[in-house]
């Protein structure tokens, strides 16, 4: 037999185009998520914007899930969307939400930067992807320049606060939903999983989005309600359809790293929305980020 024979040798699969560029659609949507939320905390409260975005996207999810008339889950994977609920959907915008009372959106920033690395480390520890040497030397470098950009940018970090301490709870919950989520939508589809995730959600959503409005009633101007409009529409569903569907085409663990990019558009949407200072630094650690980020991405599994 020939030793160019399709049955001797073994080809490596090219990482997928699609997925990347689905899972960047995703980080686009995600990347106003930090600066609408640090707007609308100025007339609604954190437990309102955390809780009250997924009781919105929930009814929106509830009403698709009807119209197409989609199958129920089964057995655990009713476990799993609670998983993928827990981390995305609750944990994920509250703790931002309070974190973001705090700090700037700029400092915030830092959550992303270290969401790639940790949702890759998940993804490896619950699925059977096993990246080389060479991913994890560009994911940690990547890692640490987008870390670094996110704290000149924001001032630096003396201390561990606790809305430090909120945030790094945050990128753990998060990476949890996304890893477990981007499995899920392989079997339920990208835009049903993150539907039924807040279907199982809403209960406990709605009653605490019903304590928020008692505790302090909401007074927000119309700019306000649109953020938090956005939010609820997109950073809470419509964004997932694209980030689900590029991990689910995956490899989750590469994918994951196109989110390296999202630091530096946050803090671009900080300094034009929210008069953020922006200055050459952003321009040359932007530059470092998104080219971990490439470099990561290509790099094939091994």
């Amino acid at each position: 037999m020939s030793d160019k024979s399709s049955a001797t040798v073994m080809v490596r699969p090219p990482l997928s185009q699609a997925g990347v560029l689905w899972g960047l659609l995703g980080v686009v949507a995600f990347s106003f998520t930090i600066v609408f939320t640090r707007f609308a905390i100025g007339g609604l409260s954190p437990l309102f914007i955390g809780a009250g975005r997924a009781v919105v996207a929930a009814a929106l999810a509830a009403a698709a899930l009807a119209c197409t008339r989609q199958s129920l889950p089964h057995g655990t994977q009713w476990v799993r969307l609670a998983v993928v609920a827990a981390g995305v959907v609750a944990g994920f915008p509250l703790l931002t939400s309070y974190a973001l009372t705090i700090v700037p959106a700029s400092h915030g920033a830092v959550v992303v930067a270290l969401l790639p690395a940790a949702t890759a480390v998940t993804a490896v520890l619950r699925s059977r992807e096993h990246p080389p040497a060479a991913f994890w030397t560009t994911a940690a470098i990547g890692a640490a320049a987008a870390v670094v950009f996110a704290m000149v940018q924001g001032g630096g970090i003396g201390h561990l606060s606790w809305a430090d301490l909120l945030l790094f709870g945050a990128v753990a919950a998060a990476a949890i939903g996304y890893a477990e989520g981007g499995l899920l939508a392989r079997e339920l589809g990208a835009w049903q999983t993150v539907s039924w995730a807040l279907v199982v959600a809403a209960p406990a959503m709605l009653v605490l989005t019903a304590i928020s409005v008692v505790q302090q009633p909401p007074h927000a101007t119309t700019a306000q309600w649109a953020a938090f409009g956005y939010l609820a529409a997109v950073s809470m569903y419509l964004g997932f359809f694209a980030w689900y569907r590029g991990l689910a085409i995956g490899p989750m663990a590469q994918v994951s790293q196109v989110q390296l990019v999202q630091p530096v558009m946050t803090i671009c949407w900080a300094a034009l929305l929210l008069h953020e200072q922006l200055t050459w630094l952003t321009a040359l650690g932007g530059a470092a980020v998104i080219a971990c980020a490439g470099l990561a991405v290509r790099i094939r599994l091994g």
